[in-house]
C-alpha cells in the first residue's frame, strides 16, 4: 500500500462543488488501495479577502494577528473538505497545523519548518481514516500561529511527505502538468512527462507559477517525488524528479517569462571601488530584491549600473536611487517598468553549445531588441519589451523545436 500526499489549490478547492470533487477524487485512490493525506489551500481569494480586511483596520498590522487572520482560510477548507469525504462514506478528520503539530520557527508570516510530529496521522491511516491537513500554517515554539508565506501549501505537502516518506506528493491544480510553454500564448506547447528538478527550480523561480519555487527546492533537498496534476481533468500529469542517465535529455526543456519586472540605471557612476555596494546597499535595506544586474564601463572613467527588480518595487527603489545619485557622484537615474523576462532552461545546455545563438537569432529575426542578458549552467535569461512578449516565447518555442518536445505527455 503506497502513501500518496495530495494538495489542493484555491481553484481545486474554490466552491462547495469543487470540494465535492475533491473528496471524489481521495476516495477513488484509497480504493485503489493507496494510503492519503490531504493538505488543502483557502479557498480562491480568500487569502486575500482576510489580507484586505486586515489592512483595512491597521496602517501596519501585527505579523502574529496576520498569521492568525490567514491562517483562517485554511482551516475553512480543511473542514469542508474532511465534511465533504465523511458524506462520500470515507472517514475523514481535519487538522490545522498546531494540531499535527507542524512546529516552525517564530519568523511570522515566513515561518521555516523544524519538525512534523507524524504520529496522529500515522494512527489515523492505520485505523482507516483520511487527515486532512491545513497548509501554509504551522504552529512556533511558543504556541503561536504561523503562517510560512505565499505558496506555503505545496512547501507544507512536500513537508508532509518528507516526513511521512510518502511514495509521491502530488500537486493538484488547475493546470494538467508543466507545458514547454504558457499554452496561453504558444498555441502548440506541449505537456511534459517528466521534468528534473534542477529545471523545475529555474522555470519555478523565473516566472512558471506551477509550483512554488520553495517547495521545489525542499523536495529536491528532501528527496520527495513530485507530481503535477490537474483536478478538474483526468491524466498522469507531469512527474518531477530527480535526473537519470537513462533518460533523455532535450537541449530545451521549457520556456518561463516573469512580467513583474522593472528595470533602474544609475548612469554616469565613478568606476571606483564599492560603487555596487553603495548602490545595491539602500536598495536591499528596503528589503527589495535585485535580480539580474549589468555594469557598462564608458571610455570616461565612469560606468552604467543597471539592475532589474519586481515592477511593485519600482517607484520606491526608484525614490531610494534619485535620493543618493548626488552624494555617489552619478549623473542620473532612468528606469523602465514595461519590460519582461524570458527564459529558457534545460539540462541538455550543459552538453550542446549554440543554445544562446539561436535564442538570439529568434529574437533578431523579429525585430526584438535584447536589453540583458543572464546565464547559468541550464538557462539563459534574457530581458525584452513588455510588448514584444508573446512574439518572442512563439519564435523561441518555434526554434527549439518544442511543440514536437520527445518528453511530452
Amino acid at each position: 500500500m503506497a502513501l500518496h500526499i495530495h494538495k489542493y489549490g484555491g481553484t481545486s478547492v474554490g466552491s462547495l462543488d469543487r470540494i465535492r470533487a475533491v473528496a471524489q477524487n481521495v476516495v477513488k485512490q484509497r480504493e485503489a488501495g493507496d494510503d492519503v493525506i490531504v493538505v488543502v489551500s483557502a479557498m480562491a481569494g480568500e487569502t486575500n479577502r482576510l489580507e484586505s480586511l486586515g489592512q483595512e483596520l491597521s496602517n501596519k498590522p501585527k505579523n502574529r494577528e496576520m498569521d492568525v487572520l490567514l491562517s483562517a482560510g485554511e482551516q475553512v477548507s480543511a473542514a469542508l473538505t474532511a465534511m465533504a469525504l465523511d458524506q462520500c462514506g470515507c472517514e475523514a478528520r481535519s487538522y490545522l497545523g498546531w494540531q499535527v503539530p507542524i512546529v516552525t520557527d517564530a519568523n511570522h508570516t515566513r515561518a521555516r519548518f523544524e519538525s512534523i510530529e507524524t504520529k496522529r496521522l500515522k494512527d489515523d491511516l492505520a485505523a482507516g481514516i483520511t487527515p486532512i491537513v491545513a497548509g501554509f500554517q504551522g504552529v512556533d515554539g511558543g504556541g503561536d500561529i504561523t503562517t510560512i508565506g505565499r505558496g506555503g501549501s505545496d512547501t507544507s505537502a512536500v513537508a508532509i511527505a518528507s516526513a511521512l516518506n510518502a511514495e509521491e506528493c502530488r500537486i493538484y491544480t488547475d493546470v494538467d502538468g508543466v507545458y514547454t510553454a504558457d499554452p496561453r500564448i504558444v498555441d502548440d506547447a506541449q505537456k511534459l512527462e517528466v521534468v528534473f528538478f534542477e529545471e523545475m527550480l529555474e522555470l519555478a523561480s523565473l516566472g512558471s507559477k506551477v509550483l512554488h519555487p520553495r517547495a521545489v527546492e525542499y523536495a529536491a533537498n528532501s528527496g520527495v517525488t513530485l507530481r503535477v496534476l490537474s483536478s478538474f481533468i483526468e491524466g498522469q500529469g507531469t512527474l518531477i524528479t530527480f535526473e537519470d542517465a537513462n533518460m533523455e535529455r532535450p537541449v530545451v526543456s521549457g520556456i518561463a517569462h516573469a512580467i513583474d519586472e522593472a528595470k533602474l540605471t544609475v548612469v554616469g557612476v565613478p568606476d571606483v571601488p564599492g560603487v555596487a555596494s553603495t548602490i545595491l546597499g539602500p536598495i536591499a535595506g528596503a528589503s527589495i530584491e535585485v535580480d539580474m544586474i549589468v555594469q557598462n564601463i564608458g571610455s570616461d572613467g565612469t560606468t552604467d549600473f543597471t539592475f532589474t527588480v519586481k515592477r511593485r518595487d519600482y517607484d520606491t527603489a526608484k525614490g531610494i536611487l534619485d535620493g543618493i545619485i548626488k552624494d555617489i557622484g552619478a549623473r542620473d537615474v532612468i528606469g523602465d517598468n514595461a519590460i519582461v523576462k524570458v527564459s529558457v532552461v534545460g539540462v541538455g545546455m550543459r552538453s550542446h553549445a549554440g543554445v544562446a545563438t539561436r535564442m538570439f537569432d529568434a529574437l533578431a529575426a523579429e525585430d526584438i531588441n535584447i536589453q540583458m542578458i543572464s546565464t547559468s549552467e541550464i538557462k539563459i535569461s534574457v530581458v525584452i519589451a513588455e510588448q514584444y512578449l508573446d512574439v518572442a516565447v512563439r519564435s523561441i518555442h518555434k526554434v527549439f523545436d518544442l511543440g514536437n518536445n520527445v518528453t511530452v505527455a
